[in-house]
C-alpha cells in the first residue's frame, strides 16, 4: 500500500511538472498584455481579460495562418498514413528481393537528424519548384514521416492472423480487397496512432517552414506566432494567447485518437 502511494505521488509530481508550463502559458494569455513575464509565474490569471485572444485572432492574418496549418496538416496526415499503410502491408505480408535491406534503409532514415539534410532538401525543393508553397510543405512533411509510420503499421499488420488472410484468399479475395476489408479495419488503432503523430508533426513544425516560406500569406501557425515577437520586446500575453489557440486542434486530435493510441503504440510488442 505504501509503495502504491509513493508511485501515485511520483506520477502526480511528474504530471504537474510537465503541465506547469502549459498552465502558466494559459494563465498569462488571460492577463493584460505586458512585455514582462509574471514573476513569480502563477497558474491562475490575476486580472482576467479576453482581449489578447481577440487581438491575436483578428491581427496579423492569424486566421490565414491557422487555415494554412490546417490545410498542410490534414493533407500530410492523409498522405503519410495512406502511403505508409500500403508500404507496411507490403513489408508485413509479401516477400520480395532485398526486402530486409530496403526496410533497413528506410529505418536508417530515422537516425538522421532533419537539420543535417535541410540544405539538400532546400536544393531539391528549389529544383522542383516547391519553395514558398504549402503543397511543398505537404510533400516534404509526408516524406519525412513515412519511415516511422511504416515501422509502426508494419508491426501491427504482422499481428493480423495469417489464417484470416488465407481464408479470404480461398474465398477469392485479391490483394487489394484483403488490404481494404481485412487489414485496414483491424489496423484502426495503429492507423489512428499514426494519424495523431503525423498531424502533430506537421502542425508544430517550424524549422523547415521557416526555411522555405518567405511569402507572409503562406505562413503556418508557428511562423505566424513567431512574427508576434517584436524586435526589442515581446507581447507575451498576445504570444501566449496565439499559442493557446494553436494548441486547441492538437488537444482535439489527441482526444479523438486517445482510445486507440495505447494499443497502437504497443502494436507488435507482444506476440
Amino acid at each position: 500500500m505504501a509503495m502504491t502511494s509513493v508511485r501515485v505521488l511520483l506520477v502526480a509530481a511528474g504530471a504537474l511538472f510537465m503541465i506547469a508550463p502549459f498552465l502558466i502559458m494559459v494563465s498569462t494569455s488571460f492577463e493584460p498584455d505586458t512585455a514582462l513575464l509574471p514573476s513569480p509565474p502563477h497558474f491562475f490569471p490575476q486580472n482576467l481579460t479576453f482581449s489578447n485572444y481577440l487581438d491575436a485572432w483578428n491581427g496579423s492574418d492569424f486566421g490565414r495562418y491557422f487555415l494554412n496549418s490546417a490545410y498542410v496538416s490534414v493533407l500530410t496526415t492523409v498522405a503519410s498514413v495512406a502511403i505508409s499503410a500500403m508500404t507496411a502491408f507490403a513489408f508485413a505480408r509479401f516477400d520480395f528481393p532485398a526486402k530486409n535491406l530496403v526496410y533497413g534503409i528506410l529505418l536508417a532514415g530515422l537516425m538522421i537528424p532533419g537539420i543535417v539534410v535541410i540544405v539538400p532538401q532546400f536544393i531539391l525543393a528549389k529544383s522542383l519548384g516547391l519553395v514558398d508553397s504549402l503543397n511543398g510543405l505537404v510533400f516534404f512533411y509526408t516524406a519525412g514521416q513515412i519511415a516511422f509510420t511504416t515501422f509502426l503499421l508494419r508491426a501491427f499488420f504482422e499481428r493480423v492472423p495469417i489464417e484470416l488472410d488465407e481464408a479470404m484468399t480461398i474465398d477469392g479475395a485479391g490483394t487489394l480487397r484483403k488490404f481494404l476489408r481485412l487489414y485496414l479495419p483491424l489496423g484502426r488503432p495503429a492507423l489512428a496512432t499514426a494519424g495523431v503523430f503525423s498531424f502533430l508533426g506537421a502542425w508544430d513544425e517550424y524549422v523547415w517552414a521557416l526555411t522555405v516560406i518567405s511569402d507572409s500569406s503562406k505562413r503556418t501557425l508557428p511562423l505566424g506566432i513567431a512574427a508576434f515577437q517584436g524586435e526589442h520586446s515581446t507581447a507575451w500575453g498576445l504570444v501566449f494567447a496565439a499559442s493557446t489557440i494553436a494548441v486547441i486542434p492538437v488537444v482535439a486530435v489527441y482526444i479523438a485518437g486517445q482510445r486507440h493510441l495505447i494499443s497502437g503504440l504497443t502494436a507488435g510488442a507482444v506476440k
